[in-house]
This record gives C-alpha cells, structure tokens and sequence, in this order.
C-alpha cells in the first residue's frame, strides 16, 4: 500500500486592492481653469444644437462672443459663478450661473450653462456642479434657479427634475418660411 503525502494547498496569493473610486469634485473655477472649458463650451454649444429646437437655440441663445474673454470676465463678476467638475483633478464640465435681479427686487439664480464631457457622465460630475451651484446661489440670496432644457432632452429633464427644478413656462415657436 502507497502513503500518501498530502501536499499543502499553495498559499493564496492576496487579492490585489480594488481600485480607487474616480473622485468627482466641484470647484469654483480660476483663470487657471479657462484653457480646459473653453472646448467643454464649444462642445456644449454643438451638442444642444443637434437637439429638438437646437438650431433655434443655437442661433439665438448660445454664447456668440468669445468664449474664453466671457469666462474670464464671469470670472471677475461678483454676481457670477463659474464652476469647474473634476475627475482626480482633471476638468472634465463645467457650470455657469449667475444673480438676476427682477423686478420686485427678489433675486434669481440663472443656470446658462451646464455641460459634462460625455465620456464622465452618470458617475456624479453633474451633480457636484449642480450641488456647487446651488450652493452658490443659495448664498447670494437667490430665491430660486432657473434653467433651460430643449424639447425631447430628456435626460436634462430627468437631471433638473433631480434637483427640484420643473417646467415653469414653455416657449413655442412657428418657422414663417
């Protein structure tokens, strides 16, 4: 009859650690920053204009000047933010509010821009602009926030709604020729 030897079961090797989450931050902007938003800006502009009402939009309302001069000079406005999303520190969208003073005096937070590079969207850059700016508004005494979505962008309506904010008016438009 064989003896058998038991072998002793290799040891385990240790599982190599996981992975750091990507950290997701948002920052009040610097100069600094205006040489990565500027293409963030020019892709938002483009995005929106592929949209339903986009070519209106585009035509219209999206930024005309240039891009890095209104930065900096949104920079240096005290009724101004302009906010920066980041992924390890790398600027990856941007957000851009500013104080509307109507009519009755009350203050209103106005949301121009919002924009997060498709490829670091859905792992919370948004949000933390939105929360920033929020923030932002709340402490310049804004009684609210408004914003535009374009008809059929769903997934920006979903993304306000998320913070609370809902269709309070609806602009039409009929093409004469």
């Amino acid at each position: 009859m064989t003896e058998r030897t038991e072998v002793p079961a290799p040891a385990a090797t240790p599982a190599a650690p996981a992975p750091a989450a990507p950290d997701e931050a948002a920052r009040a902007a610097t100069a600094a920053d205006v040489a990565a938003v500027v293409p963030l800006v020019a892709a938002a502009g483009e995005e929106k204009r592929q949209q339903k009402g986009g070519p209106l939009w585009f035509r219209r309302e999206r930024r005309w000047g240039d891009a890095e001069a209104e930065l900096l000079a949104a920079l240096g406005a005290d009724d101004h933010e302009v906010a920066v999303g980041t992924i390890d520190g790398t600027v990856v969208g941007y957000g851009l509010v500013r104080v509307e003073r109507l009519g009755d005096g009350s203050l209103l937070g106005v949301l121009d821009d919002i924009y997060v590079d498709p490829g670091a969207r859905s792992i919370g850059v948004g949000e933390a602009l939105m929360d920033h700016l929020i923030a932002w508004c709340r402490a310049h005494g804004c009684f609210g926030v408004d914003s535009l979505a374009l008809p059929g962008d769903r997934a920006t309506k979903n993304f306000f709604e998320s913070f609370g904010l809902v269709a309070r008016a609806i602009v039409v438009h009929r093409p004469l020729g």
